[in-house]
């Protein structure tokens, strides 16, 4: 169990709001602490804390506001809390409340004298005016709120909030037609469409933020262009809105865009005046710059860049009806492409949308985007594993996964045909927000071809999978739809469809026919028997996925997450075989630190 990034400012409040607000917390002696631990056999608590500052990005010696919120939920155990802040750039830790090197707990105490274990109680968007000013070291700063047990050796729960810390601010606009390095001691501001090109490579440094700007303001790698974001788990590179704290909203700028020259299946004439295996990519004015695809003879390797370790939050500014941009769109990247550890956050339209290509991406985490969560067409062949999308009440999005071979021609080749593993989808159980009542979590149509594996599909208002059309339900006949291990829970919503395989994929009293076809896909019966090992009935006991601001998608002891059930994955030199469970995340929680789930509606005044 983790608390999010803004939990760890949250701690920090709790520290300096002691005076005035003697109610947050307890202290308990140790025999205490022992008492409780015994009565209860350590905490398995579902304890949710966030916290925020009032913005991402600060100038040396400007004041830092901390607000804070805590849900203890009946947690009753004494914790030790330790808060500091740490340099990621030089790993040094500030502790507090005494901003020094040696360890103590917010009390002040030291481990020599004896840490003080303390309770915790409920607060509910309290705001702390505290006295900690930004640092003078520029780059990412990183708060960090360790629960610990009540020894103050075991941690148990850790909480993270990323800062920025800026001696400048400069404005990123127009094309970059040599190399340049984006540096993590400014503050970039993105405007307009900016095109990498012209054999050009765009670094952008760890820890880096950069701003879009209000409107159609893009990042878009061109084919002969190149992008080098490699953030790490401690510095994660974060493209997010102007809009302030609390004010944010979707589409607020407009995302980022690679583009390359490997294989997609678009027809010359389809788009604009394209040529064979070339198209423009979707949301933006289609010119040369926007055009992707290697044409009659794509490059499979090509290489698009790299993108590790990065956040795209607020974006999908709406060009036209129907034409807004994606959070990350991949157009026809190749293989050499590397994509890892990337988190879309408040899109509106898809978090991932990917138009044809051979590129490969794992560890995904797609959250209140206002579409799908992977969205894949025209010709895409690629490998996904690793993946969590969520969606909220206030943020109910459309699909899990929606998928075509092409809106232009069903039949058109080469095929799309991607293979995803250890995806957890989680929906909200309600009518999407422009598709109603069509919204699977798993949607394949327009003669697409897939394989999905080892994957939850769970609380959507629809079936939790549907091969929708005639054209679809033909390449599954060929063995070209395969899908195996897949754990349905609380799907069909719309219809109070029961845990069972009928109540997951059949659309109602009377099935449309796509539901029946699914239906007898997952039974064995049709689709050359490549629907196998659909499991119902049990629920796959996520921790705590419905605390917005400070969800917990591992699973509980004894979730059938664990049990026999999935399905190897194969050595090819990009999955991973060691990845024996069902849905996103396993054993280690791969989101820890990096990632913000904070919903801005859990910190607006």
């Amino acid at each position: 169990m983790r608390v999010k990034a803004l939990l760890m400012v949250m701690v920090l409040v709790v520290s300096f709001a002691r005076a005035q607000q003697p109610g947050i917390l307890t202290s308990f002696s140790t025999s205490e602490s022992e008492r409780y631990l015994t009565t209860y056999g350590g905490p398995q608590s579902r304890l949710a804390m966030w916290i925020w500052t009032d913005k991402y990005v600060y100038q040396p010696g400007q004041p830092i506001t901390l607000r804070w919120t805590l849900k203890t939920n009946n947690d009753l155990y004494p914790y030790v809390v330790i808060a500091y802040r740490q340099n990621n750039q030089t790993g040094a830790k500030t502790y507090l409340p005494g901003n020094g090197e040696t360890v103590t707990d917010i009390n002040g105490n030291t481990q020599a004298l004896g840490f003080q274990p303390t309770q915790l109680n409920d607060a509910t968007k309290a705001a702390l005016e505290s006295n900690l000013s930004a640092p003078n070291e520029p780059g990412m700063h990183t708060f960090v709120v360790e629960l610990r047990d009540y020894s103050g050796t075991r941690v148990l729960k850790v909480g993270y909030m990323k800062i920025g810390i800026v001696t400048s601010e400069q404005t990123l606009s127009g094309d970059i037609t040599s190399d340049r390095t984006l540096t993590n001691d400014t503050q970039w501001n993105l405007s307009g469409r900016i095109n990498v090109k012209n054999n050009a490579t765009l670094t952008i440094e760890p820890g880096t933020f950069i701003i879009g700007q209000p409107g159609a303001s893009v990042l878009l790698v061109t084919r002969d262009g190149k992008i080098n974001a490699s953030g790490t788990k401690s510095r994660p590179i974060i493209m997010t809105s102007s809009q302030a704290f609390g004010q944010r909203s979707r589409g607020s700028w407009g995302g980022l865009i690679l583009l390359g020259k490997s294989q997609v299946n678009v027809a010359a004439g389809k788009v604009g005046n394209n040529t064979d295996g070339t198209s423009y990519i979707e949301g933006l004015v289609a010119d040369d710059d926007g055009l992707y695809g290697g044409g009659t003879t794509p490059d499979l390797a090509h290489n698009c860049g790299t993108l590790r370790y990065v956040r795209v939050e607020y974006a999908g500014f709406i060009l036209s009806p129907n034409n807004e941009i994606n959070s990350f769109t991949w157009g026809a990247c190749g293989t050499g492409t590397v994509a890892d550890h990337l988190q879309a956050s408040y899109g509106l339209d898809d978090c991932f949308e990917w138009f044809g290509g051979t590129m490969n991406a794992k560890y995904l985490v797609g959250g209140l985007c206002n579409d799908d969560f992977t969205d894949f067409q025209l010709g895409t062949v690629s490998k996904v594993q690793f993946g969590l999308m969520y969606q909220s009440p206030d943020a109910p999005g459309n699909r899990g996964m929606e998928g075509d071979n092409s809106e232009f021609d069903a039949a058109a080749v080469p095929s799309s045909n991607p293979t995803f593993y250890n995806i957890t989808y989680i929906g909200t159980g309600a009518p999407g927000s422009d598709e109603g009542a069509n919204i699977p979590g798993i949607f394949l149509r327009r003669g697409a071809r897939a394989t999905v594996n080892n994957s939850v599909v769970t609380r959507f208002y629809a079936p939790g999978v549907s091969i929708s059309d005639a054209a679809t339900q033909g390449q599954a006949d060929l063995g070209n739809v395969k899908m195996d291990g897949i754990l349905l829970w609380n799907n069909n919503t719309g219809v109070q469809g029961a845990n069972t395989l009928d109540g997951q994929l059949l659309s109602g009293a009377t099935p449309n026919a796509a539901s029946l076809y699914t239906r007898d896909f997952a039974l064995g019966q049709k689709g050359n028997g490549a629907g196998k090992n659909f499991i119902t009935g049990v629920d796959p006991l996520l921790s705590n996925p419905f605390e917005y601001s400070d969800p917990d998608f591992q699973a509980r002891f004894g979730s059938p997450v664990f049990r026999a059930g999935y399905v190897a994955p194969p050595d090819d030199g990009f999955f991973d075989q060691s990845a024996k469970f069902i849905g996103g995340i396993g054993d280690e929680d791969w989101t820890e630190e990096w990632t913000n789930f904070l919903q801005d509606v859990d910190i607006a005044p």
